[in-house]
């Protein structure tokens, strides 16, 4: 039976058709490229904005009140980031534990560790 239809061609027509609904179907569902609009950053995945050098504290230089405008930074670890001083980078302050890298993670876009 499967010979006499092959032989007929008519499955090969059967199979053409399907081809083709499946085709227009999916070309139906699916939105154009075009009209596709990129999805939004969630806000905490949104890339912080950067600091103007200017702005930046020093931590080889700032004093201990404006270590403590640093968020997560109160009396105890700024004295330690005085002491700690002088600093080749920022992320001293995390490798040499002065500071818990949660903290650091917090305060690192806002301090730079200039040399003299």
């Amino acid at each position: 039976m499967i010979r006499r239809l092959l032989r007929s061609g008519r499955v090969l027509a059967l199979v053409a058709v399907a081809v083709a609904a499946v085709a227009a179907l999916a070309l139906i569902a699916s939105p154009p490229a075009a009209a596709a609009k990129p999805a939004a950053l969630p806000a905490a995945a949104a890339k912080p904005a950067t600091v103007p050098a200017a702005d930046l504290v020093d931590i080889n230089t700032a004093s201990v009140e404006e270590l403590m405008a640093l968020p997560g930074i109160g009396d105890a670890y700024a004295k330690k980031i005085v002491a700690g001083r002088p600093y080749k980078s920022k992320y001293e302050l995390a490798t040499r534990r002065i500071i818990p890298r949660s903290t650091y993670s917090k305060m690192r876009e806002l301090v730079i560790a200039k040399q003299k």
